[in-house]
């Protein structure tokens, strides 16, 4: 088994080499004079288990045409099988025609990946579930609840929680959330969104009056959802807001946002390298997943169950 890494999240992947006990591979991934991407791999893969980690976030395409250039590099060097090690899926958003004469990147992105030479797909909460099926080779989503899970019970154990889940379409992952927290009650933000980028926060469903609650979604990116829904939960009375989001994606004002917002504190993982700015707020702290891919990883090499890591 080897791991290897494109330039997107260098220190995850170091993360999870280190919890496999293995070094990474030897591989250089650089740019010509006109930003071509050029990879080389300097020791032998030849009839090797190969896990490219390579979150595909912001610049979404460049990190996404250096995992698949890693892929090729890989299937012409005959590794045996290739798996790629993708936390954050880009353009997961885009999985359904939302109006006339749109694309489904989302299976534009895997038609790619498969075709580049990878022989399976390692992923953490993607976007849409049904994102699995867009491939046709073996995919595995991977969750973050039981990572978040931990952590809440550690610092809010004792507080009278409520899990919210900030739209109706996220009602089943805020559910699952709440089973681990010995069935914590459940309320849903009810709002509208107008334009792409802007949302109106409308009502909340749920008495969340005297309750720390705990927000629960797969993506921040510009923070307007999270912000409002926080603003709407205190305005009901609730006695704290945090927010726990898989990927913080976080582009524009998005810290700043969040900085000046009714959050307690917002909760990330690091499926996406955290900007300068991320790290130097004191209302965002990120919990790492590199122990939960490196387990997923040493399952997959060894032919063993990755569902059974979620029972």
């Amino acid at each position: 088994m080897k791991i290897m890494s494109g330039n997107s999240n260098l220190p995850l992947a170091r993360a999870v080499a280190a919890y496999l006990e293995l070094p990474l591979t030897d591989a250089s991934v650089r740019r010509f004079a006109d930003e071509e991407i050029f990879v080389e791999i300097h020791e032998n893969v030849r009839g090797e288990d190969v896990f490219v980690v390579q979150p595909t976030s912001y610049p979404a395409n460049d990190n996404l045409m250096e995992l698949l250039i890693c892929i090729d590099a890989l299937r012409r060097a005959s590794a045996k099988r290739i798996t790629a090690v993708v936390p954050y899926f880009g353009y997961a958003r885009q999985d359904r025609k939302p109006g006339p004469r749109t694309p489904i990147s989302a299976k534009l992105v895997a038609n790619l990946m498969t075709e580049a030479g990878a022989d399976r797909v390692l992923s953490i909460d993607l976007h849409a579930g049904q994102i699995q099926g867009f491939f046709d080779i073996p995919t595995d989503n991977l969750f973050a609840a039981p990572v978040m899970a931990a952590d809440i019970q550690a610092r809010y154990g004792d507080e009278s929680l409520m899990v919210v889940s900030p739209d109706v379409g996220g009602v089943v992952r805020a559910r699952a959330l709440a089973k681990r927290l010995d069935n914590a009650p459940l309320a849903i933000v009810d709002k509208r969104r107008d334009r792409p980028g802007q949302s109106e926060v409308m009502n909340i469903i749920g008495d969340v009056k005297g309750r720390a609650c705990i927000l629960i979604d797969d993506i921040i990116d510009s923070g307007g959802t999270l912000c409002n829904a926080a603003q709407a939960l205190m305005d009901e009375g609730a006695a704290s807001v945090t927010a726990y989001i898989t990927h913080g994606v976080l582009s524009g004002a998005a810290v700043s946002r969040v900085n000046n917002s009714a959050l307690k504190e917002l909760v990330i993982t690091d499926s996406i390298q955290s900007t300068q700015a991320t790290l130097d707020s004191d209302r965002i702290r990120v919990l790492t997943v590199a122990p939960l891919v490196g387990e997923a990883i040493r399952r997959i090499a060894d032919e063993s169950s990755v569902s059974s890591l979620f029972d």
